[in-house]
């Protein structure tokens, strides 16, 4: 094809309008409710539509805006993104932690996060940070109990090597509004806050001029249940509360923002996470050009990212290791400034030489075999992706003028709406979870019959004890816990000596049907940690309850068709329990026309789509006597 050529590629197909698609696509429906069927709700309180075309990207301002121009949506690195590749060591052995910190520094590593909560003398962080290239690798401190002790100690171990502590980059995770969620008290009081935060200020600029002592913690919003639009919209508020009280001080905004990380979590949606990190930079040059910078660079912000834990599983944990490869690449490609990979196993133990290096391999593979370092904002321009943005960021937006009026995020905090907030979103998770609307592989759906757990537990979470703070809390939220306690009941009734709790499939009749409920009832009960009988097609009813009475099972489940269950059950039903009242006659289904019918004949319960897992499977434990 020759160049001039080119505009007339496919100019033999005449356009398609919109108009035209919808048509189609109702007619493709038969009558069935466009809404119900093509339109995603999504738990951001937008719509999504089924498909997006150029006519939709009308009216997005920022669209023609190029790679580090204001509003930074589409990141502030021109030519590529080459993130900082941070992996975090929660050990307190400071011998240990240095040795873990440069093994992962051979590794690949470029920034390392240290649990600085022992570190208070000069020997102590001379042993953390030995060997350690300051002018290389970036250095990172969190649960510290005194930061302004941490940085002095940092500033005199740069200073005894004889570095330029000038050069030195990294941040402390300083955060006094999550500490007052978490806690349910001020550290202190807010006063105190800022004093602090203002002695941390004049400290690094003396001798830390890139450090960041601000942090945001927008991913604990996502580990205690938020929705996105939350998490952005609490994090811009956090920062905007600093900024509020810092310029009141006399700082400058100007000299200020620089100082801040915004740390974002990065959950199981894709296309999600990656609009999220674009918004979140138009959020905050939104939100910081209210306070009038005279430097547009004022305006932008590094943003660090970690894999959520809310979605992590307890069983089935190599599974972990997909969900963490598909939030770091959202993290990547959403133009993450460090971006940290949490192990697959450190919801249930102590990350490991294998789930570290796992973890750490996986942003290297992003980067060496990838090249997702190499581009920049590759979601722009996508129909799908800048729609998804713009909602997110109307919404957002949308609720943190809402937290503004309502006096700002600590009076937000101390009025309980914050909190309130999250605890709706955590509910609704809870619920789609429990009904198998959200699914957790493995765990809800999917489960691997012949997995035990419980001797694998290394750590459990220490549950908080009622006490006498000031305000509600946020809680850490395991969207598999729930399931968890069931399952590991299971294998300690086991363990105990008992007989591990069967389910018998009487399969009969139908045999399409009769595997598709087979398969249906063995993932559901499955999730329960119940050894599952399955059987082929038996031909006689004498011959399945035979076999249901020889299997010594607790629960029998009839698999067949809706059309089959009057004739076959209720003859089933007689016989077993003739022979055992005990046994629990279960129907895979709900056959609406003979529901009535069919309790009458003794069966006990229907189990089909719209059971709620969670709900059915801690009835039968307490009927199998299972605590």
């Amino acid at each position: 094809m020759q160049p001039d050529d080119q505009s007339k590629l496919f100019s033999e197909f005449p356009p398609v309008t919109t108009a035209e698609w919808e048509t189609k696509i109702r007619a493709d429906l038969k009558g069935a409710d466009y809404e119900k069927k093509l339109i995603w709700k999504t738990d951001e309180a937008f719509d999504v539509k089924p498909y997006y075309r150029a006519e939709d990207l009308h009216g997005l301002e920022y669209l023609n805006v190029n790679p580090a121009g204001y509003p930074f949506l589409r990141g502030d690195k021109k030519n590529h993104n080459n993130w900082l590749v941070r992996q975090d060591l929660h050990t307190t052995d400071f011998k240990e932690a240095n040795k873990l910190a440069l093994e992962a520094i051979s590794r690949g590593a470029n920034a390392i996060g240290f649990d600085a909560r022992e570190v208070t003398t000069h020997e102590q962080m001379h042993l953390l940070l030995d060997k350690i290239d300051f002018s290389k690798i970036n250095i990172n401190f969190f649960s510290s109990r005194s930061y302004p002790l941490t940085l002095e100690l940092l500033i005199y171990e740069v200073t005894s090597r004889g570095k330029e502590s000038s050069k030195i980059g990294g941040s402390i995770n300083f955060d006094p509004l999550s500490y007052l969620l978490i806690h349910g008290d001020f550290y202190i009081n807010w006063r105190n806050n800022l004093e602090e935060a203002e002695y941390l200020l004049n400290v690094t600029r003396k001798h830390l001029p890139h450090f960041k002592i601000l942090t945001i913690n927008g991913h604990y919003f996502q580990d205690a249940g938020s929705t996105l639009v939350q998490e952005l919209a609490f994090s811009v508020a956090t920062a905007c509360e600093y900024i509020a009280g810092l310029t009141e001080k006399g700082f400058n905004i100007d000299h200020l923002t620089h100082r801040f990380l915004l740390s974002l979590g990065v959950g199981p949606n894709f296309f999600m996470e990656i609009a999220k990190h674009r918004a979140a930079r138009l959020l905050w040059a939104k939100m910081t050009e209210q306070f009038h910078p005279k430097d547009a660079d004022s305006m932008k912000i590094f943003i660090h990212s970690s894999t959520a834990t809310w979605n992590k599983t307890l069983y089935d944990p190599y599974v972990n290791l997909l969900r963490t490869t598909t939030e770091g690449m959202s993290a990547a490609l959403g133009n993450a400034d460090s971006v940290t990979i949490r192990p697959f196993d450190i919801i249930f133990r102590n990350a490991d030489d294998f789930s570290r290096r796992i973890a750490l391999n996986q942003q290297l593979i992003f980067k060496e075999e990838s090249y997702l370092d190499k581009i920049v904002d590759p979601s722009a321009g996508s129909y799908y992706l800048e729609n998804l943005t713009d909602s997110i960021i109307f919404q957002a937006w949308k609720l943190f003028l809402e937290i503004e009026e309502k006096g700002g995020m600590i009076e937000a905090i101390k009025s309980g709406f914050i909190q309130g907030e999250i605890l709706k979103a955590r509910e609704q998770k809870e619920k789609d979870i429990d009904r198998r609307k959200m699914v957790l592989i493995g765990t809800n759906q999917y489960p691997n019959l012949q997995e035990n757990m419980l001797d694998k537990i290394e750590r459990t979470e220490v549950k908080s004890k009622e006490d006498s703070s000031s305000y509600l809390k946020i809680n850490p939220y395991k969207g598999s816990g729930a399931f968890d306690e069931i399952r590991l009941a299971t294998e300690k009734f086991i363990n105990k000596g008992n007989k591990k709790p069967s389910l018998f499939l009487f399969t009969m009749g139908n045999l399409a049907l009769l595997r598709v409920r087979a398969g249906f009832i063995t993932n559901f009960f499955g999730c329960a940690g119940y050894e599952i009988i399955d059987n082929p097609c038996f031909q006689t009813i004498e011959e399945g309850v035979k076999a249901a009475m020889d299997s010594k099972s607790e629960i029998i489940v009839i698999c067949s068709s809706d059309e089959e269950y009057p004739k076959i059950a209720p003859e089933i039903c007689k016989k077993i329990k003739a022979a055992d009242p005990l046994k629990q006659i279960i129907i895979a289904g709900y056959p609406k026309e003979s529901i009535e019918a069919l309790k009458k004949d003794g069966i006990d319960d229907f189990i089909h789509v719209r059971s709620n897992l969670l709900a059915t499977l801690k009835k039968y434990q307490i009927i199998l006597g299972i605590e």
